[in-house]
This record gives structure tokens, sequence and C-alpha cells, in this order.
């Protein structure tokens, strides 16, 4: 007999308590009347001015930017740190893992005041290359501890066999390791562009003028008053996270797929 350890109606009200705030951010992003406090109609109106805003617009244009080579560039970083990590001693890998924990746990506010103080340190001119320096900081710890537990489970040993066999070293790297750890990348890669597209607090301190990204360009519309195309934009936002999860948790439950296919075939 299965236990329930949590009755449904519990589960629905934790659901409704998480998400009823987007719902009604959602339906209001397409009622007609300026505020939420009363619904006078459907319209699209505020996702036609969202997408005529040339602010909007050029801000959409720097976070989708910023979001696809930061996420690159760390995919890139995160991977090879992860492989030199899977190959040393338990002591010295438990005190990077550590280190690499430090960025995911700190605040975003310390982190982005460290970044500002390291750029003015530097003297470095506040723009797009200091943003995009900050978004591969911080994404780099996200794509490690994605790929580190999928390179944990193979074997040390696939390399040096591939080796023995005749492969070249990059042979063996490309059509041995890498198509195993190609999930983990592709997750990597995605949590990297989530969480890049999703930052305010480091970004706004690490940016320069005429550099924006949507979070900076949000808080200035929500500065000057409530605007409907705010809600307009926060869904179409939701919406993108939205797909890339559902992409991620794909990604997810293929390579567990895979995974238990060789395990069987190990098995037999």
């Amino acid at each position: 007999m299965k236990r329930k350890y949590l009755p449904h109606w519990l589960i629905l009200l934790l659901l409704v308590f998480l998400y009823m705030p987007i719902l009604v951010l959602i339906i209001y992003s397409f009622n007609e009347g300026r505020t939420g406090a009363k619904w006078t109609g459907f319209t699209l109106r505020w996702y036609m001015e969202l997408f005529r805003d040339r602010n909007i617009l050029r801000a959409m244009g720097y976070t989708i930017l910023i979001a696809f080579i930061a996420s690159t560039f760390s995919t890139i970083a995160g991977t090879i740190t992860a492989w030199g990590i899977r190959h040393m001693k338990r002591r010295s890998s438990g005190l990077l893992l550590s280190i690499n924990d430090l960025p995911l746990l700190n605040p975003d506010l310390v982190t982005a005041i460290s970044l500002m103080s390291l750029y003015i340190f530097l003297k470095m001119t506040f723009g797009f290359m200091t943003l995009l320096l900050a978004h591969i900081m911080f994404s780099i710890p996200y794509v490690i501890i994605t790929v580190l537990p999928v390179l944990r489970r193979l074997s040390r040993h696939q390399m040096e066999a591939a080796l023995d066999l005749g492969a070249r070293p990059v042979e063996a790297l490309f059509k041995i390791i890498l198509p195993q750890l190609k999930q983990s990348i592709i997750s990597g890669w995605l949590i990297a562009f989530t969480m890049s597209i999703d930052d305010f607090v480091i970004s706004f301190f690490t940016t320069g003028s005429g550099v924006s990204n949507i979070s900076i360009a949000v808080f200035s519309m929500a500065r000057r008053g409530i605007n409907p195309k705010i809600n307009a934009l926060s869904s179409l936002m939701f919406a993108t996270v939205i797909v890339l999860l559902l992409i991620i948790n794909k990604n997810r439950k293929s390579r567990k797929e895979d995974l238990a296919i060789e395990e069987n075939i190990l098995l037999h």
C-alpha cells in the first residue's frame, strides 16, 4: 500500500500560494485598464506597445546577447573546470567545490559590490564588457555543479582505453567523453542562460550608462509608476523561463533514460 506523505489538498494549496501572484500578473497583462484595481476588458494593447518601445527592445537585445555569450563562455570554462576537479585528489576537489559553492550561497548584493569595487580598482569603464564579465563569473559555478555529477559517473579509464586503442587525445575527447556529457552540458548552458536573463542586482552594479538589460529596464519603469507594459514584459519573461525549464527537464529525463539503458547493457 502506497503511503501518502502529504494530502493532495495541501499540495494544491501550496501551488496556489506560489503561483497565484504570477497568474494575476498574467491575467492583468491583458487588462484594458491601466491599473490592476478593476478588469475593464481584454486587450493586447500593452504587448503591442511593449514591442514599439525602443528602450525595451534595446534592453531585450542586450539581455539576449549577454545571456548567449555569457552562457557559452561559462559552459566552456565550467566544463573544463569540472574535468579538472574530477581528476584531482579527494581533498583538493572537496576544497575547490567548497570555493565553487561560495558564489551560489553568497548574497547577490555582496557579489555585486565586490565586482564593482574590482572594476573600479582596475580602472575599467563600466558598460557592456563589465556586465558581460560579471555574468560569466556568476554563471560558471552553475555549469560546474551540473556537469560534474555526470562526469563522476563516467569511468576514469575510458580515456585511457580509447588512447590504448589508437585514438588521439582530441578524438577520444570528442568521440568518447563529450557525447556522454552532452545532455549535462546543454542543461548547464540553459541554466546559465536563464540565470543571466533573470539577474538584476549584479547587473545593476556592474553596468554603465547606455547599457541595460531587461531587469534594469523593468526597475526603471517601475520607479516611474505602475505601467501595464511591465505586466506584459514580466509575463513574456515568465513564459521564456518556463520554456527553458521544460527543455532542461526534458534533457534530464533523456539523460536518465540513457543511463538506465547503459546500466542494463552492462548488467547483461
